[in-house]
């Protein structure tokens, strides 16, 4: 067997661009050293990126590194939706960055230098064929956001979400790595096609305990990057101490990267009836924990950081299915795939247009504040106020969020195809919950503003500002970005069948 390598260049096209984008920011930034340009190169760089992924993936599945039948990078149409997912959202995040970088809080060459890398890295995860490609993309997708959470100046909740942040993904990333040696230990292979085979083929390995600790080493480490509980605790800390604009690519597209990591070692590598239990478990307890601990939330950040771990439960729940043995046919586990995927994309849209209306309605360079803060904002800002409800709305589940309620069907209706009647009915019951949370934050933007005094930028603990009746972000791009984020929303609920074609890919 030839050990030379094909190169498909096309295949790897949106790569080169998302890689060259961070180049291009670096010498815009050193030649001509202005904010707006900075800003701009890499703005054009996350359109261009978008644009040829989905070029790419239009066509023929494309392959490339390959040795024999085994390749390290396979780019179709669910790496083409994630590569242009994470690529609209780093346009996204960077247009809620303007005023943050006009204002001078943050170094406008390094922020879009880093989250241009960030985004490379999420282009290439969708691809990853072998465990080595995986790590490594997930890897360069986090280590950037280490340094953009912190990057909000004079401000110590920042710079200790920042070090809670890099300890965590840095204890995930160890585990990660020694399931992976260990799976290699005990097959000798690293693509993930090739381990699921010989797992498949030689049923003698699972009864090995090095194969039980390998299997369980990788999934309890990528759940770390998802949030899920019990490896959670990083992302409240991590969402309320950075700049909102990171925290929105925080929930976003990080989440969107662990997910799509989780699902290619599930789906191609690791034994369904081993990790199939663990993901139900998994499930349960992140969308329980995260909505109950929703409940007593009082600072907006929070609350969306809280709400998002709930989420990632719901992600995680068609895989769930896994464990029983309907749930284990060809035709349940397509189903449950998709399911993961379109959910997730779902929930990065609403997700996207919550932290794009919080970024509209709170002062430039200020942080989330409290519910309290936003009181009473839809008699001042309607329009702001209306998308930040709908995208809450769509969050829970309910019209008109189509799209967050269909996100809630696709997920149910694959655990009843896959036998898993229970687990869809936890997914009703955490639904419910969550309403009440997404409702009361509601119902706070039409309602009468606190009374008292406003509280200077600043007052709060750690120099974060939490101002009251304050004039808010009045950004042309933020704007833009919160009535694009709505539109898609409202266009996936009314065509939602489009994205689940193309995650079943």
């Amino acid at each position: 067997m030839s050990v030379v390598q094909s190169v498909d260049n096309v295949a790897l096209l949106p790569v080169y661009l998302a890689a060259g984008t961070a180049v291009l920011v670096l010498l815009a930034d050193l030649l001509v050293a202005r904010a707006r340009v900075t800003l701009a190169t890499a703005a054009i760089g996350a359109a261009a990126t978008a644009l040829g992924a989905a070029l790419v993936g239009a066509g023929d599945e494309r392959r490339t590194f390959c040795v024999g039948p085994d390749c390290s990078y396979v780019f179709g149409g669910r790496a083409a939706l994630v590569a242009v997912v994470v690529a609209l959202l780093t346009l996204g995040v960077l247009a809620l960055s303007g005023p943050l970088l006009r204002a001078g809080q943050s170094p406008a060459g390094e922020y879009c230098f880093l989250l241009a890398c960030s985004m490379t890295g999420g282009v290439v995860l969708g691809a990853a064929g072998d465990l080595i490609t995986l790590i490594v993309a997930l890897e360069t997708l986090t280590l950037p956001l280490y340094v953009l959470v912190g990057l909000r100046r004079d401000s110590l909740a920042s710079a200790e979400a920042a070090v809670t942040f890099f300890v965590v993904s840095v204890v995930a990333t160890t585990l990660t790595l020694l399931g992976a040696a260990l799976l290699y230990a005990t097959t000798g292979g690293l693509h993930l096609g090739r381990i699921g085979a010989i797992l498949a083929e030689r049923a003698d390995l699972l009864d090995l305990p090095l194969t039980t600790a390998a299997v369980a080493l990788v999934v309890l480490g990528l759940a770390f990057k998802v949030a899920a509980v019990p490896f959670h605790a990083w992302a409240p800390a991590a969402y309320d101490g950075a700049p909102l604009p990171v925290a929105a690519y925080l929930s976003t597209a990080s989440k969107l990267g662990g997910v799509v990591a989780l699902l290619a070692v599930v789906q191609h590598a690791l034994p369904a009836d081993v990790t199939g239990p663990v993901l139900a478990l998994l499930a349960v307890l992140t969308m329980t924990v995260g909505n109950l601990v929703a409940l007593r939330q009082r600072r907006t950040v929070r609350l969306l950081a809280w709400s998002s771990v709930a989420q990632a439960g719901y992600i995680l729940a068609p895989l769930g299915a896994l464990a029983l043995t309907a749930g284990r046919t060809a035709d349940a586990r397509t189903a449950a795939y998709a399911a993961a995927v379109a959910y997730a994309v779902f929930f990065v849209v609403l997700e996207l247009a919550a932290f794009a209306a919080v970024v509209a309605l709170r002062p430039a360079g200020a942080d989330g504040g409290t519910v309290d803060d936003l009181r009473g904002a839809a008699r001042r800002h309607p329009w702001r106020a209306a998308a930040l409800g709908l995208a809450l709305i769509g969050l829970a589940g309910l019209p008109p969020g189509l799209a967050g309620l269909f996100a809630k069907v696709t997920v149910v209706r694959s655990l009843l195809d896959g036998g898993a009647g229970w687990l869809a009915v936890v997914v009703a019951v955490n639904a419910v919950i969550g309403l009440a949370y997404y409702l009361r934050l509601t119902a706070a933007l039409w309602a009468a503003p606190a009374e008292g005094p406003a509280v200077p930028v600043g007052a709060a603990a750690g120099g974060a500002a939490t101002v009251a009746h304050v004039a808010p972000v009045r950004a042309r791009t933020v704007g833009v970005v919160l009535a694009v984020a709505t539109a898609a929303a409202l266009v996936l609920g009314f065509a939602p069948q489009l994205v689940l074609d193309v995650a079943a890919r």
